[in-house]
């Protein structure tokens, strides 16, 4: 085998043992790496709590992990979201994945629950158990701070300590496997932290080939305005989009009543690099580097941190988006969740919320203290208990993210259609409704919408799954990567046959989703969408969306994705994608 290490990490927390399992070809074939086969372990698993012991928490990297391909250096995190209940998994960078790929292994799994706080370590292959008492408490930055130099660092915060459902697990300092609670999932196994120092080489089968795909890659790049451009990610980060959003009169703000909000201009990109004069960093394998770091040492906010934490709450103090996502990054919680529970919660209470406020409010979330202990159950419980679910913007109970979807049509699907909850990742509309890529598509129709929403869906999987970085596929397409796998593997394969693959892994999370019980009644939004209208002006009108061509296109997407009325998996399309074994 090459690209794979061939081996497994398992290791058991309540016993304290761990083992290395073989990776069988076959298994590699059909599920590539990442997301593909990190739900492979995930599967048999998945009807458990997400508390139960034996419900496992994987790492996973891909084939091209720790090799010459660009934007290659991500991991894929998976388990049973304590937010949702449905499938949990996130694709994050830094660089966890590359020094795992270097240890000489393909992932770890991770099950049982030690009888104390502890820390796993591994270096070149060998691994140990550590005590992590001295580490109870301890913020995200602290362990990064006194552990890195162990190799990279994946830890929770005080965040998950104190049950919050969206706590994230923080790779290298910044870096969040942040939607879905799986910090949480981490805690509940007395796990604070692992650290993975590898110095080994990944096997390629052909270099010369490798390094010609991995040039078209980087050419490709180059030609892209939206990532090397002078408004592109390279230049200003994933800021870019806060400009383009507002513009388009869809940037969600105060709880998505509104699609505007007046003071984006003094809060968008040009507004902190002028405040904190960034540089640039990023992943592992990255030279776009769309991460920014102020020259003090801040971490700035990414796009939906800034988003939810200004326009959302409506807030128009800088500094205090800054102070939020720091608070967040430091306790391990979910900027995403976190911002739009405030915002549920402003609603709900009336309360116009000061700078003062919102960070009380976050630090009273992550230590569980107050108000804050209610909050950190998420905007849908909170909005449950307080008798108005319908004011959490939120599906299968995940907050909604930056992208209003009145004003994005394919984005309004791909909500609902997200195994993990409201995920803008999942298929990704913004791209070809707002930056036009790879072809422009009309964001106020739902024409088309359906196909086009599961197949980004499909190669999405796949991409989570080698394991990239999603932004790269502004230029690229799956050809590119098709030939850096084949030279990697030595497996000819094609754009097609990895868009299949990303088929199957898709189905699957359906499939999982499926034995937990989720229907089409899931496959929803809040009725706000519906009923009330945007901000409309500029010449550009946000009207509610027509709920009969929404639940039409949704029944579309359906049956182009082999899923019966109720959005549940057929037994004829599990058998054509080679899956019925399973269902």
């Amino acid at each position: 085998m090459t690209g794979w290490c061939g081996r497994i990490l398992h290791v058991d927390l309540s016993s304290g043992e761990y083992r290395f399992e073989e990776l069988d070809p076959d298994i590699c074939w059909l599920w590539i790496g990442g997301k593909g086969l990190a739900g492979y372990y995930l599967f048999q698993e998945i009807t458990r709590s997400w508390s139960d012991p034996e419900m496992p928490l994987v790492f996973m990297t891909g084939p091209l992990t720790g090799t010459l391909v660009p934007a290659s250096g991500r991991i894929c995190v998976m388990s049973k979201s304590p937010l949702t209940g449905a499938v949990g998994d996130c694709s994050v960078g830094g660089s966890l994945g590359w020094q795992i790929k270097k240890s000489g292994i393909d992932g770890i799994v991770i099950t049982g629950r030690s009888k104390r706080l502890c820390g796993i370590e591994i270096s070149d292959g060998n691994v140990s158990l550590e005590d992590a008492g001295r580490f109870a408490g301890a913020g995200t930055d602290e362990l990064y701070s006194r552990l890195k130099e162990k190799g990279s660092v994946a830890a929770t915060g005080p965040a998950a300590e104190h049950g919050v459902l969206f706590s994230s697990i923080m790779v290298d300092g910044t870096f969040a496997a942040g939607r879905g609670g799986l910090g949480l999932v981490s805690a509940s196994k007395n796990l604070k932290y692992i650290t993975v120092r590898g110095t080994g080489s990944v096997p390629v089968h052909d270099q010369e080939k490798l390094r010609s795909a991995s040039e078209d890659i980087r050419r490709l790049v180059a030609a892209t305005p939206a990532l090397t451009g002078e408004h592109g990610l390279q230049k200003c980060g994933t800021a870019a989009c806060y400009d383009l959003i507002s513009s388009r009169r869809m940037m969600p703000t105060a709880n998505f009543r509104k699609t505007c909000f007046h003071p984006a201009s003094s809060m968008n990109s040009h507004a902190f690099s002028n405040e904190y004069k960034p540089k640039k960093y990023g992943c592992k394998a990255c030279h776009i580097l769309c991460k920014r770091i102020g020259e003090d040492g801040t971490h700035l906010p990414e796009f939906e941190t800034m988003s939810h934490f200004s326009a959302l709450i409506e807030n128009d103090d800088l500094q205090t988006v800054v102070t939020a996502n720091t608070i967040c990054n430091e306790t391990g919680m979910d900027t995403i969740s976190a911002g739009a529970t405030l915002a549920c919660f402003s609603e709900i209470s009336g309360e116009k919320l000061t700078p003062d406020r919102i960070t009380g409010l976050l630090l009273d979330m992550a230590f569980g203290r107050g108000e804050g202990s209610e909050l950190g159950y998420g905007s849908f419980r909170f909005a449950e208990s307080k008798g108005c679910p319908f004011l959490s913007m939120s599906v299968k109970g995940m907050e909604l993210p930056g992208y209003d979807p009145r004003g994005a049509y394919g984005m309004a699907l791909g909500y609902i259609t997200s195994t993990r909850g409201a995920c803008h990742l999942r298929a990704y509309p913004i791209s070809h409704e707002i930056l036009r890529k790879p072809v422009a598509t009309d964001r106020f129709s739902f024409a088309g919408k359906a196909r086009i929403v599961k197949i980004a869906e499909d190669m999405n999987a796949v991409i989570d799954s080698l394991t990239a970085c999603k932004f790269f596929f502004f230029g690229c397409s799956l050809e590119e990567y098709a030939s850096a796998y084949s030279a990697v593997t030595g497996t000819e394969t094609s754009a097609q046959d990895l868009l299949a693959a990303g088929e199957r892994i898709y189905f699957r999370d359906r499939m999982m989703n499926a034995k937990c019980g989720f229907t089409s009644e899931d496959d929803d939004l809040p009725p706000r969408f519906f009923t009330e209208a945007g901000s409309s002006g500029d010449g550009i009108e946000i009207s509610p969306l027509n709920r009969e061509e929404f639940l039409e296109t949704r029944s579309k997407y359906y049956r182009i994705r082999g899923l019966d009325r109720k959005g549940c998996p057929l037994q004829s399309k599990a058998e054509k994608l080679g899956l019925e074994s399973l269902l």
